[in-house]
């Protein structure tokens, strides 16, 4: 029912065949996404930025931290249990999760930290010299015809 039409774009713009996949790629995987674990996306400064998540109860052991082609993905095995618990109120999630964040061109995962059952991940976005804006020059050469 969301589909969004990018064609009036395409006439003015060069090269952004693959925005509208990866839009259309990133709409469909939230919908199929549950909202474990909660997280937060902050624009930490110019180029940074911090996904932290909620996921008290894991130890670093049980997390897992990979990209992949501009795919961050985050997952938490919980081992199983070896003795079943008798619970008069569960509200505190222990289950397994995979959570995937689709990362934009030169983000590179810069650090990973778990405190407080906060698992913080900084990024940061590094723009190589070669795809940083430059001023172009116009030649000019005023040659008259015959000479």
């Amino acid at each position: 029912m969301r589909t969004l039409d990018f064609s009036p774009f395409y006439r003015s713009s060069i090269g952004f065949d693959r925005m509208a996949d990866l839009l259309n790629t990133v709409s469909q995987s939230e919908t199929k996404q549950n909202s474990y674990p909660p997280y937060n996306i902050v624009l930490t400064g110019d180029d940074t930025y911090r996904i932290t998540m909620a996921i008290a109860g894991f130890s670093k052991a049980e997390l897992d931290i990979q990209v992949e082609q501009n795919v961050l993905s985050v997952a938490g095995k919980k081992p199983e249990a070896s003795e079943p618990k008798e619970y008069l109120y569960q509200g505190i999630a222990e289950r397994s999760f995979e959570r995937r964040f689709q990362l934009a061109d030169h983000v590179r995962v810069e650090d990973a930290q778990l405190e407080h059952g906060l698992l913080h991940i900084d990024l940061i976005r590094e723009i190589p010299e070669a795809k940083k804006p430059r001023k172009i020059a116009i030649n000019s050469t005023n040659k008259l015809i015959g000479q």
